[in-house]
């Protein structure tokens, strides 16, 4: 079976081709960060208008890329939600149009549960069940994943993401967008000994997230600071937040006894958060799996793999319907309960 994934919850156009027998065959994505930067995040209406521009004639590039042609396209996935309700609408309806020209099956993918597999696009991954941390712009997520669609999540944020927080930091510091990625790398040149911030919820007794304390108390240091300081804030704040994360997901392992650990979305990238991961589970003899760089952020492939899972267990076609959700909880894929709900 080969399906076709679209990507278009935000800033990033992205289409992929994934086949049954010899997995991906092709992707291609375009970022439209140029375009926001001229207005320091994201403008909604400008990132649907050029999804318009864009997503066709990427679709023809990753058929080329496949050598493939449309009558060869077996199944459509598209991102139905979380996400910009604009940008959502230009994947959905393009799907909606092409399948119905085709007359073939639809399914609408969870952005999220797209980004908590999408490690299964490299040659080493893990078996199930494991566990995963979620980080991303929107999310702060602690997930035990027991099988594909099987999703219990064990921690979640009660304010702003950790990526959220990276960005908004970034922004005090008149970081160019997008800022989280340019923090990391100024906290290269910085002591994360230089300031003491908070360690949020640590001792909350429970594995959900806060970062809102952080930010604040880091914005109050930058109001007081030279941009000279800059260096030593990023290290500590980083510091702060990989230590808080680390934390909370060694408190899960030892609570659910999996083997293995995920680290998906967009954070995901950091470097740092991916070496002391690993320092922390290695007394564990607990394993750590990530995606590479290209698939932690926004992007087609991610889409097409769920897609094509969905379809061939025949779960969630739709009969070229379109139901898009800003909103989404991954609660909502799964008949588990919440660990802190039950």
């Amino acid at each position: 079976m080969l399906v076709l994934g679209i990507e278009s919850s935000c800033d990033e156009t992205g289409v992929a081709l994934y086949d049954s027998e010899n997995g991906l065959v092709a992707h291609q994505i375009y970022s439209q960060i140029a375009l926001h930067a001229l207005y320091g995040g994201v403008v909604p209406e400008l990132a649907s208008r050029d999804h318009i521009r864009k997503l066709p004639l990427l679709v023809n590039a990753a058929l080329e890329e496949a050598g493939k042609d449309y009558k060869d396209i077996d199944g459509i996935a598209f991102t139905e939600g979380p996400g910009l309700i604009g940008a959502l609408m230009v994947g959905a309806l393009y799907a909606q149009g092409l399948g119905y020209a085709l007359n073939k099956p639809l399914v609408g993918v969870n952005h999220m549960e797209a980004h908590l597999q999408a490690v299964h696009l490299e040659e080493d991954k893990p078996e199930y069940p494991f566990l995963t941390l979620l980080v991303s712009g929107g999310h702060s997520q602690l997930v035990l994943v027991e099988a594909f669609g099987e999703y219990q999540i064990l921690g979640d944020t009660l304010d702003d993401a950790v990526g959220e927080a990276f960005d908004k930091t970034a922004k005090l510091m008149d970081l160019p967008y997008p800022g989280g990625a340019k923090l990391a790398k100024l906290a290269e040149a910085g002591d994360e000994k230089a300031y003491a911030f908070p360690r949020p919820m640590l001792d909350s007794g429970d594995l959900r997230f806060s970062f809102s304390g952080l930010k604040t108390k880091v914005a109050m240091t930058i109001k007081d600071a030279t941009e000279a300081d800059y260096p030593n804030i990023a290290a500590s704040f980083q510091r702060a937040v990989i230590d808080t994360l680390t934390a909370k997901a060694k408190k899960a392992v030892l609570q659910t006894g999996v083997k293995s650990i995920v680290i998906a979305g967009g954070v995901a990238a950091n470097q740092l958060l991916r070496q002391e991961l690993a320092r922390v589970m290695d007394p564990l003899s607990v394993r750590v799996f990530y995606p590479r760089p290209l698939f932690c952020t926004d992007n087609g492939a991610m889409v097409a793999y769920v897609g094509h899972e969905r379809l061939v267990r025949n779960q969630g076609a739709v009969n070229y319907e379109v139901k898009l959700k800003a909103r989404w909880p991954l609660s909502d894929l799964s008949q588990k309960v919440d660990q802190h709900d039950a």
